[in-house]
């Protein structure tokens, strides 16, 4: 009976990995990592770069403890995260997290400052 029951479990548990729930995986923010792919009316090349450069400032500031965070995990689980799949993926995650939400601090501050996305 365990081992039927075991089983079932399993065959529930590698069917749940296939199901995609609705806005999930959340979409990464729109990619804007440089200070050509800003612009705004009337502002030129310093301008831009010089607001890029304080989100950027500000965007390292407010990601930089994750960062450190996920470099400190990485160098004590060693090769472990080569080793194990399933701890690869979770340090890959996190740091895709961290990415992301430094990429929208940054988009965030740059539309604050009136910049949008350039097409």
């Amino acid at each position: 009976m365990l081992r039927l029951a075991s089983l079932a479990l399993l065959l529930l548990l590698a069917g749940c990995n296939d199901i995609s729930l609705p806005g999930l995986p959340k979409p990464a923010p729109e990619r804007a990592a440089s200070a050509a792919a800003w612009t705004r009316p009337g502002a030129d090349a310093a301008t831009v770069n010089s607001a890029f450069a304080d989100c950027q400032a500000m965007s390292n500031t407010a990601t930089q403890k994750d960062f450190d965070i996920d470099q400190d995990i990485a160098a004590s689980r060693g090769s472990d995260t080569q080793r194990s799949a399933f701890a690869g993926a979770t340090l890959r995650d996190s740091q895709r997290s961290n990415r992301d939400r430094a990429q929208a601090i940054l988009s965030s501050c740059m539309d604050a400052k009136g910049f949008s996305p350039a097409r």
